[in-house]
């Protein structure tokens, strides 16, 4: 039935990507989809895109995996799906492979990930000139779980998310005095490049996590337990929905940027006001007051505050500049931002293959032979439910008290009277 689905996905959404894997037995393997829309929408899109696998609970399990952009709005724009038997460097490779056929290999794309050495090997291995970077959250669970000093994370975060070097240092000090360990791993094991946003060499922007790919897979928990065609159909309803709600919200947007930029722009707008401005030359200006100063180039639209650099939104000293300059502070934001490009990216519809009643389809799909995987026998006990816990990610242990048998806490510290008889005979039968 999947190459009769794909077929019907292909024909109703022009543009469509699809790819089935079998192996000598004619056995599924592996399967790609991206839809014609997204990869045309992409071109409207920061080339910034998370990939992450989660694993499925349905008779055939397998691992599902994820590549989306992230829009003008901060919304996640899933580009394209993955089935496949394991988060192995092989199957990784083989939906990099047909990612990339899809959204090219450049210096302007960034690829952020998990630290599992199988992305990263495969990464490495398809694209050749692509940034690839690490999930600053991911990097600090494995912190808090390898070092156990969660009260460093202030420091960590703050580096992160600092634009000059110069902050960053000084939060890196403040780690390294304290945890010199932590510090070492930092620049050592998992290297500055890859989590802190001043050191990226790429276009990262502001994303430094992998939130927009971690709610995909939250938004799928139930339908991990469904047949492959099955949640394939849940993913393109879920796609087809966000497509035509964001559609309306970007026809219904009054201003020139998006709701999300918009309202930070005018942040930055309301902090500039009382800023004295002077011009240095046909295009710099020197912009003083507040914590910090800024010579703006309003021409080459960077801050030496680095703000305006990384993010592409003119930070607080550019929009003092702009307002000194008499030019529009519209100008100088990326266009990526703009309500233009939030329409385009949400300008087409993605449709459902209807009734399989319904379906034309060629004798030559109708042959195609695609076996199910070969089904492991289950193991005993309860079946997991939740998903397997990323490379670097920590999942606290919740305490069971000995006394009375809740958790939460420990015996000692226990304040109820009395013990749980849980587990125990009753005192008053003979055993």
């Amino acid at each position: 039935m999947l190459p009769s689905y794909f077929h019907m996905l292909e024909k109703l959404n022009p543009g469509t990507v699809t790819r089935i894997e079998v192996d000598r037995e004619s056995r599924f393997k592996y399967l790609f989809l991206a839809f014609g829309v997204a990869i045309r929408g992409f071109r409207y899109m920061r080339k910034v895109v998370g990939i992450d696998g989660t694993f499925l609970k349905g008779q055939y399990r397998g691992i599902l995996l994820v590549a989306t952009a992230q829009d003008g709005n901060g919304q996640c724009y899933p580009l394209a799906w993955g089935i496949v038997d394991s988060e192995n460097e092989d199957a990784w490779s083989w939906f990099l492979t047909q990612l990339k056929e899809i959204i090219g290999d450049t210096d302007e794309l960034a690829l952020i990930s998990d630290r599992a050495p199988s992305i990263k090997k495969a990464i490495f291995t398809v694209f050749e000139k692509a940034y690839h970077g690490a999930c600053a959250w991911h990097v600090a669970q494995n912190i808090k779980n390898k070092f156990k000093c969660a009260d460093i994370m202030g420091s960590y975060w703050s580096a992160v998310n600092a634009y000059r070097c110069e902050d960053f240092t000084g939060y890196m000090i403040e780690i390294s005095n304290r945890y010199p360990k932590v510090a070492e791993y930092l620049e050592n094991e998992v290297g500055f490049e890859k989590w802190s946003r001043c050191h990226y060499p790429g276009l990262r922007y502001n994303i430094t996590t992998m939130n927009m790919v971690e709610s995909l897979n939250s938004m799928l928990v139930n339908a991990r337990d469904f047949p492959y065609v099955s949640l394939l159909d849940v993913i393109q309803e879920k796609m087809s929905k966000w497509w035509n709600d964001r559609r309306i919200v970007a026809m219904a947007i009054t201003t020139p940027l998006t709701p999300s930029r918009e309202s930070e722009l005018r942040r930055r707008f309301a902090q500039s006001n009382g800023r004295h401005t002077s011009q240095l030359n046909p295009i710099t200006y020197h912009v003083k007051g507040g914590e910090l100063e800024g010579v703006v180039d309003i021409f080459n639209k960077t801050c030496t505050c680095k703000e305006f650099d990384i993010d592409k939104l003119p930070c607080v000293h550019a929009v003092a500049a702009a307002h000194h300059a008499q030019v529009s502070v519209y100008s100088l934001v990326s266009p990526y931002y703009t309500k233009e490009y939030y329409l385009l990216a949400y300008g087409e519809t993605i449709y459902s293959v209807g009734s399989q009643s319904q379906w034309d389809i060629p004798n030559e799909v109708v042959a195609r032979i695609v076996l199910p995987r070969e089904v492991k026998e289950k193991k005993r006990g309860r079946p997991k439910t939740s998903r397997f816990p990323s490379v670097g990610e920590f999942r606290k242990r919740k305490n069971r008290c000995g006394k009375c048998g809740t958790y939460g806490h420990y015996k000692k510290k226990c304040n109820s009277q009395t013990g749980s008889t849980e587990g125990n005979p009753p005192t008053n039968v003979p055993v």
